[in-house]
């Protein structure tokens, strides 16, 4: 929005030519989408609170989380309107990515605002169900899928991408919508799964974010992508503003959610910003790096799924509990103990995935 005002400023003054540069905007994104967490949290997270909207506690879980019943819930809110306002102010609203991821993005939310407030409003533990949920995410993913598919304008932009080789990438043709929904949905419901402990979720998707829009920006510049023998994209570039406006809307939204959290961001969070990350993966052809870099994520969801699959056909369980960070807080880590050592794991995990860039 203001890209195209400075455009048609720097006709007559020059200095607004700077606007044109993706850093200077990137930037710009995250310190408009940390303003705006910043300034507008304190009186959202009293609106929640006042309205009950508080966070109910599993009556199974570790006895230290039984303090946090009634925190208020649903703060997602708070992040997906800084990422809105901030990459509608600094991107280029004509490019096609920038759109997807968008509205990508709000349509989990959407569905996760939904399941929140049957659950904290209406009082019905199962929210909207995992029929409907799933039924609503599956058909968000699967449009997201299809535009990127129908609209490709090369080849590269729907083959898998195999890192630490200049030369390998699969042609998917059709079940590329198959593998971008699965990469959606499937890290949607990840972040969700990871969203247990204060700030656990949020800062692993900030880093992870903050690597993507240097795919982002590497990808959709020819001779950054040329002299790293990754595939161009053109116009790819653009999400490097996105990615910079989940960096500031991420670590503001933590000022209020660090331990210990006087706010949750509840599904409408959870899943838009799993989502994100996902579909901007798909867009940047760096799927197989995400399940690096967001290895958090990954393992939690494995640890669901283990301990399910366990418990069903030997009726033993691996895990004290799951998600994977409540066994260890069952086995007397402190919260944030286990917090800060998730956030390592991820440092390291981001830093592998970066490195894919020149290790080839």
């Amino acid at each position: 929005m203001l890209l195209y005002l400075f455009d048609t400023l720097a006709h007559d003054i020059s200095f607004f030519n700077v606007f044109r540069y993706l850093t200077l905007r990137g930037i710009l994104g995250v310190l408009t989408a940390l303003a705006i967490c910043l300034l507008i949290g304190p009186g959202m997270i009293r609106r929640l609170g006042h309205r009950q909207i508080g966070q109910t506690v599993r009556d199974d879980g570790p006895e230290t989380h039984f303090a946090k019943a009634g925190t208020p819930t649903m703060g997602g809110a708070l992040i997906l309107v800084a990422i809105l306002i901030a990459t509608l102010l600094w991107a280029d609203l004509s490019n096609r990515f920038i759109w997807v991821i968008l509205l990508t993005t709000l349509a989990f939310g959407i569905i996760g605002w939904v399941d929140d407030y049957k659950k904290l409003i209406h009082k019905n533990p199962r929210g909207i169900g995992a029929r409907a949920k799933f039924f609503w995410q599956t058909a968000a993913g699967l449009a997201a899928a299809g535009f990127i598919y129908h609209t490709a304008q090369s080849p590269v932009e729907t083959q898998l991408i195999v890192p630490f080789f200049k030369n390998v990438a699969v042609e998917l043709g059709p079940w590329f919508i198959v593998f971008t929904y699965l990469v959606i949905v499937g890290f949607s419901n990840a972040v969700n799964l990871t969203d247990g402990l204060d700030g656990l979720a949020i800062m692993p998707t900030v880093m992870v974010a903050g690597a993507l829009a240097v795919f982002a920006y590497v990808t959709g510049n020819t001779q950054f992508a040329g002299y790293l023998g990754i595939p161009y994209i053109a116009g790819v570039g653009e999400v490097l503003v996105f990615c910079a406006a989940i960096v500031g809307a991420g670590l503001g939204f933590l000022w209020f959610n660090t331990y210990p959290a006087t706010v949750f961001m509840g599904d409408i969070g959870a899943l838009a910003l799993g989502a994100a990350l996902g579909i901007v993966a798909v867009v940047v052809r760096q799927e197989i790096v995400l399940l690096i870099m967001g290895g958090i994520f990954v393992m939690e969801t494995a640890s669901v799924i283990l301990q399910v699959a366990s418990y069903k056909l030997i009726g033993k369980r691996i895990f004290k509990m799951a998600p994977l960070h409540h066994h260890f807080e069952l086995k007397g880590w402190p919260e944030p103990r286990v917090i800060v050592r998730f956030w390592i794991i991820t440092i390291i995990l981001v830093l592998s995935g970066l490195a894919t860039l020149k290790l080839r």
